[in-house]
């Protein structure tokens, strides 16, 4: 067993542990969390691929039925798991360098909910137990209702009172039907239950195996914010601090893919699955840009525009071919890092101007120039646009609507893409390339280095995943593979 496996979760949560009980020593909570932050991204890095079990259960071969059985928690660690968890771990590098450079005294349970967040989606990233998935999912849930109350912005209480009193809703569900399946299977462990309903010994089309699914669908729909739950998950967004978004952001993609790769090899068999997946996708993608065009209120505008990048994703899942899915997954990938950046770089425009509004915006450009190149690729790449990283994961996810025999789905995708570039250009020219109003005061406001940098490093990496998208497509294609 590799031990560094688990340690992506422990680190993370022992650091947040730590750093809430020594909150008060402020000098050293800020050494202390730059260091761990720094370890985040390395550990998946360092880590050979494989399995750790927990306790060190081996698994179990049952002579007469000639099945294997997981009695332990189990964690698997492939490529697909290293580059997701690295993208969360620079991610949250760079929101906590931006947070430590920002403020001159911290708030310890402000790092401690950045850093439980992030020990919560690697847990449910690395998990082969739905029933471990779904004690860490509910840990994240409370770690974004904190990070969002904890923020400084009007009505940011409202929010997350609302997301909380959803979950109450949602989580539950999930978890009623997980308590299904381990009825129906004897089983948490994913592989052995997927490996029960594949194997006949799990009637597929049992009324309990049908509400399971219903169950876990609707807390998955809660958890990545598809429809129904577009709104409220924009407004979180909209609600939190800008580099806290940015996190926020990635936390949902994580959980979105963690669940619904478990259900695809627990639920592929059936075929109202696929459809399920794509309609609520499609779903997504028409509101989520739909939306975005009727906001003055950029931060939220960037919280509907990722909602409808969730559609991509889901897209890709919900048409279930090797092809299909690894686009979805290198969708997934881009819009970690695309949203970032925009979160971020309109943080900045925030902090310099102290202004949402875009109707209150313009002329940017001549203060900023730096925040509003990378902001215009940044939006470009959201959009689609080449040679950048959206553009090869919409191409891929058009490529593979084409080959399954959908020339609609492919069609509306590329119509989604343009009405994102829509958006996105209207919003830009507002606040950048419009006259400046005569009442907005930018003289002497900069914007803060870290986030230029934050900036500068995803921006890179955009670039380059657009220019050599095999150095990860490749890798999720095998991962594809092996659950088909």
């Amino acid at each position: 067993m590799n031990e560094l496996i688990p340690l992506m979760v422990i680190v993370p949560l022992m650091a947040a542990l730590l750093i809430s009980a020594f909150s008060k020593l402020n000098k050293v909570t800020k050494i202390f969390a730059f260091v761990v932050a720094i370890c985040l991204p390395l550990i998946p890095l360092l880590s050979n691929y494989g399995l750790h079990y927990f306790g060190g259960y081996e698994p179990i071969l049952d002579n007469v039925t000639g099945m294997i059985y997981h009695p332990a928690i189990t964690y698997s660690f492939t490529f697909l798991q290293q580059i997701f968890i690295g993208a969360v771990g620079l991610l949250t590098f760079l929101v906590i360098f931006i947070y430590l450079t920002k403020y001159k005294k911290v708030s310890g349970p402000y790092l401690f909910l950045l850093f439980l967040g992030t020990a919560a989606v690697t847990a449910m990233m690395l998990t082969d137990d739905i029933f471990h998935m779904f004690v860490f999912f509910e840990i994240l849930a409370l770690a974004q209702v904190g990070i969002v109350a904890a923020s400084s912005i009007d009505y940011s209480y409202e929010m997350a009172l609302k997301y909380m009193v959803l979950g109450s809703i949602g989580s539950p569900m999930m978890l009623l039907g997980i308590g299904f399946l381990l009825a129906l299977t004897g089983s948490v462990n994913v592989t052995d239950i997927a490996v029960a309903v594949h194997n006949g010994l799990v009637d597929a089309a049992s009324p309990v195996f049908l509400l399971s699914l219903a169950l876990i669908f609707f807390g998955w729909l809660y958890a990545s914010g598809m429809p129904p739950f577009h709104t409220i998950k924009s407004g979180i967004y909209s609600k939190a601090e800008p580099h806290g978004a940015a996190l926020l952001q990635s936390f949902t993609v994580i959980s979105m893919i963690s669940i619904v790769l478990i259900m695809f090899r627990i639920y592929a068999s059936l075929p109202i699955f696929e459809v399920l997946i794509v309609f609520f996708s499609i779903l997504a993608m028409i509101l989520g840009v739909s939306l975005a065009l009727t906001q003055t209120d950029f931060r939220r505008m960037i919280g509907f525009l990722a909602v409808g990048e969730l559609g991509f994703i889901g897209l890709g899942i919900g048409l279930g071919t090797n092809f299909s899915i690894t686009a979805g997954l290198f969708q997934a990938l881009n819009e970690i890092i695309i949203t970032a950046l925009l979160f971020i770089g309109f943080g900045a425009i925030v902090n310099a101007t102290d202004e949402v509004d875009t109707r209150k915006l313009g002329g940017l450009l001549a203060y900023h120039p730096k925040v509003a190149i990378m902001l215009l690729i940044g939006g470009l790449a959201m959009a689609g646009v080449p040679p950048l990283s959206g553009f090869q994961s919409k191409l891929m996810l058009v490529q593979a609507s084409l080959s399954c025999g959908f020339p609609e789905i492919s069609i509306l995708a590329i119509m989604v893409s343009i009405a994102t570039f829509v958006v996105f250009v209207k919003t830009y020219y507002t606040m950048f390339l419009k006259p400046k109003p005569n009442d907005l005061d930018l003289e002497g406001k900069e914007v803060p280095k870290a986030m230029i940098f934050a900036m500068g490093v995803l921006l890179i990496i955009v670039i380059l995943l657009g220019i050599f998208p095999d150095v990860v497509t490749g890798g999720i294609s095998n991962f594809v593979g092996g659950i088909l």
